[in-house]
């Protein structure tokens, strides 16, 4: 068998009908993201294949750190080619490893090179794939070109003043580039900078905040501020569903007590986010707006390391926390009030897709299909197994023939390929359960059902273009 070729993953007959026909050619909403927006504004073109695919990456430090690779090599001080033959040398041994497959995805999509990444291979391919980056058509727009990618929806404080996304908006790039409400500064009331993000807030919503009442109305200017910016996305990251009970306690009370520079509880710390949570959900109702849950990571483990080379460099974990009951109160005060958002919930813990899977049904409603959705394999869980098992779970318990698919969630401007991958794995399941008589061999509803996963869905679900 030929090492990833055009068949690659599609192991059935019928799935190779369904990814060529349907699949393969549909254009991409790339709805979550870390791409840096003024990279995208300015159109940035790269110095060599390291700088577009090592820089930021903390998937493959962390492989290349498990190789003994040392950290002056991946994050340190190293020449960019020295740190590429150091990810040469690593990768024969990633077998199992997504990070494999996307590897010579990307070599092959990008540059059309074939040749697996290893030390015999490794001057050939920093040579082949730097000559195309440094022609001037190698650049972020044109990359979006060549993927037909429709939508990038960023991650973006609420403080920031989305200039970027501005600056993006007047060029002749047809893709829509998106900001999205990340609002967990102001969730992460117990952080030792939470008063500095404060201050910033009063200078971004031009108000002072003396009190929760006014936290929460700058919020709601900031989403106002977002909303005529285009966002029709948020995104939440926490650690696990907080209470929204504690002994009596107030948001209110607890958000002066932290401002007096005094520590909270962890049911004062839980409270306050629940609250602020259930009312950035009706905000974001109120506005028609998509709201994102991402749950149950723990990060930040290694402290030498964060106080080495800082957040996001690959020192995050799944988290074990309980989910469901507080999940299920802080929803339901939502659907109470007749204000619960387009939902998209995510725990980066496998073992909690039966438990989001479950509490999709308790709140569907009419004014969309699927409104509460299952998340796509995040993180962690962004591989084979994972993807397989999360589209398994909404078949099993929802409707997944109205899931919004997949996102690369990626730093990096190489990461489409994923979208690729996924939607080989879709229609390897969907072709598999009609080889074994499960489905129909009826194309007009395959054909429906695999390119809304792939784009339709997505699409409509969100509304923006």
């Amino acid at each position: 068998m030929k090492f990833m070729d055009e068949n690659f993953m599609l192991y059935s007959d019928t799935a190779k009908k369904l990814f060529f026909d349907f699949a393969k050619d549909m254009p991409i909403m790339d709805y979550h993201c870390h791409l840096v927006p003024q990279q995208v504004a300015d159109n940035q073109a790269f110095k060599n294949i390291t700088e577009i695919w090592l820089y930021g990456d903390h998937y493959k430090w962390r492989a290349m750190r498990s190789c003994g690779i040392s950290e002056d090599k991946i994050t340190g001080s190293a020449s960019d080619r020295e740190r590429f033959d150091q990810f040469a040398k690593a990768m024969p041994y990633l077998i199992g490893n997504p990070l494999y497959h996307w590897t010579h995805l990307e070599l092959q999509r990008y540059f059309g090179i074939t040749k697996t990444l290893c030390p015999e291979n490794a001057d050939y391919i920093w040579d082949a794939a730097n000559e195309q980056i440094a022609d001037k058509d190698f650049c972020v727009h044109n990359i979006f070109k060549k993927f037909n990618v429709k939508l990038v929806g960023t991650t973006d404080n609420p403080v920031d003043d989305l200039e970027p996304h501005k600056q993006f908006a007047k060029s002749d790039c047809e893709t829509v580039m998106t900001p999205s409400f990340r609002p967990d500064t102001f969730l992460n009331i117990s952080a030792p900078d939470f008063v500095d993000w404060i201050k910033k807030l009063e200078k971004a919503a031009g108000m002072e905040i003396d009190n929760y009442d006014d936290l929460l109305e700058a919020l709601s200017k900031r989403i106002d501020y977002f909303h005529k910016n285009g966002c029709r996305i948020s995104d939440i990251g926490i650690a696990y569903p907080p209470s929204l009970v504690a002994d009596e306690l107030s948001p209110e009370k607890i958000f002066a007590k932290r401002m007096k520079g005094k520590e909270l509880t962890v049911s004062e710390d839980d409270m306050f986010k629940a609250h602020t949570i259930v009312f950035l959900g009706k905000e974001f109702a109120k506005r028609g707006w998509a709201m994102q849950l991402h749950m149950n990571v723990i990060r930040n483990n290694n402290t030498i390391m964060y106080n080495n080379i800082g957040v996001d460099t690959g020192f995050d974990s799944i988290n074990d926390a309980p989910i469901a009951h507080n999940l299920s109160r802080i929803l339901d005060a939502m659907c109470v009030a007749g204000l619960l958002p387009k939902t998209i919930l995510y725990s980066l813990n496998p073992k909690d897709n039966y438990v989001l899977g479950t509490m999709l049904g308790n709140f569907q409603s009419d004014d969309a299909k699927s409104k509460i959705q299952l998340g796509s394999g995040w993180w962690f869980n962004d591989q084979r197994d994972g993807m397989e098992e999360q589209l398994k779970c909404l078949a099993n318990l929802g409707v997944l023939s109205y899931f919004v698919g997949m996102l690369t969630d990626s730093r990096s401007f190489l990461s489409y390929p994923r979208h690729e991958y996924f939607r080989r794995i879709m229609c390897n399941i969907i072709g598999g359960w009609v080889e074994k008589g499960e489905y129909p061999d009826d194309m007009k509803y395959l054909e429906e059902i695999v390119k809304g996963i792939s784009y339709n869905n997505a699409k409509e679900y969100f509304n923006i273009i």
